[in-house]
């Protein structure tokens, strides 16, 4: 496959070839009398000039051509967060005897009024 830069040389090549094969020759002995331009040759000068103008354009623009095949893009990078470790609870054994006892509170029954009861407290 030839590199971009080839081929625009090679264009340019093609295209300065093609001009100097489209130059007139004097050979015709009467060019100079000739009253007028001739139309012919000028729309055939602007019609040349068009089509190798799109040529040129077409070459240079850097289009793709139909058939061919693009990859796709690389997938992002992506970065997993950083990972997070949580300390595990320690375990509490309590294999100790316990002590309960039973204690007066006082228990409001309404706002103004109030009982002692016994209650039991465990530690």
């Amino acid at each position: 496959m030839l590199s971009r830069m080839t081929r625009i040389g090679l264009l340019g090549a093609g295209v300065v070839a093609a001009g100097i094969s489209m130059v007139p020759s004097d050979a015709n002995a009467d060019w100079r009398y000739r009253r007028g331009p001739d139309g012919g040759a000028v729309a055939a000068g602007v019609i040349g000039g068009l089509a190798l103008g799109a040529i040129a354009g077409g070459v240079l623009s850097g289009a793709r051509p139909a058939y061919g095949y693009a990859p796709p893009p690389p997938p992002p990078r992506y970065y997993a967060p950083a990972p997070v470790y949580y300390a595990r609870p320690p375990v509490v054994y309590d294999d100790g005897p316990q002590y309960c006892e039973i204690r007066r509170k006082k228990v409001w029954l309404d706002s103004w009024t109030y009982e002692i009861r016994r209650v039991r407290v465990c530690n």
